[in-house]
């Protein structure tokens, strides 16, 4: 499947999750386990990270964030040049009752334009590296999230194998559900598996950042 299709399904379950309506993929979702809550960003981050490294590959990551504040829409713009935008709750044409689009430019439109819109939602595709601790360090009081997708090596004597498109780390920045959901003060991180789960590899990754599996398994990517 080439990387466009892709690109619209994971833009597609973003927005169903982003407008409070449950998601699921034809193939399945992974199965996601919360193993760190933390009122502290930085923690959840360099937790976040300390996971990844046990990735065997690390594929692809995803940045969405809620933006409140013109100066946040302006400093996503800046650091990812070329994002989508759009409003985080559907709104209708006044004239049309039809969806109505986000078609500011966030790089020339003024303050007043840009309030007008708030909160906008962001989401974008990047590599690995730099761009994505800056992305955490930029972020504001509403939700985000970044998205590891990777592989988790295969251990077999331990009946754990890779499961590729579901493994992967999360940081649900202000929230508590690994699909979007309600606003909280704290932060958490998720670890993804295979479709059908797998509690003794989410008890493992736990207890490699000092934690353990925190409640009951959600429904993940």
């Amino acid at each position: 499947m080439s990387a466009a299709p892709l690109a619209g399904l994971r833009e597609e379950i973003w927005w169903r999750s982003a407008r409070g309506r449950v998601t699921v993929r034809a193939m399945g979702n992974s199965t996601a386990y919360p193993v760190l809550r933390t009122d502290d960003a930085g923690t959840a981050y360099t937790q976040a990270r300390r996971l990844c490294a046990l990735l065997e590959q690390e594929d692809e990551v995803w940045l969405t964030a809620e933006l409140r504040t013109a100066g946040e829409v302006r400093r996503m713009a800046a650091l990812l040049p070329g994002g989508t935008f759009d409003h985080t709750r559907p709104r209708s044409d006044p004239v049309t009752g039809r969806y109505a689009e986000f078609d500011l430019d966030v790089t020339t439109a003024d303050d007043a334009a840009l309030e007008a819109h708030l909160p906008l939602d962001i989401i974008e595709e990047v590599p690995a590296g730099n761009v994505v601790a800056r992305f955490a360090k930029a972020l504001g009081d509403g939700a985000a999230a970044i998205e590891w997708h990777g592989r988790w090596p295969d251990e077999p004597t331990a009946g754990h194998y890779g499961s590729p498109p579901y493994d992967g780390v999360q940081i649900a920045f202000h929230g508590d559900r690994a699909q979007r959901g309600r606003w909280t003060e704290e932060h958490t991180v998720f670890v993804h598996v295979t479709k059908f789960g797998d509690l003794p590899r989410a008890r493992k990754l736990a207890a490699h950042i000092g934690s353990e599996v925190l409640g009951e398994p959600q429904l993940g990517w």
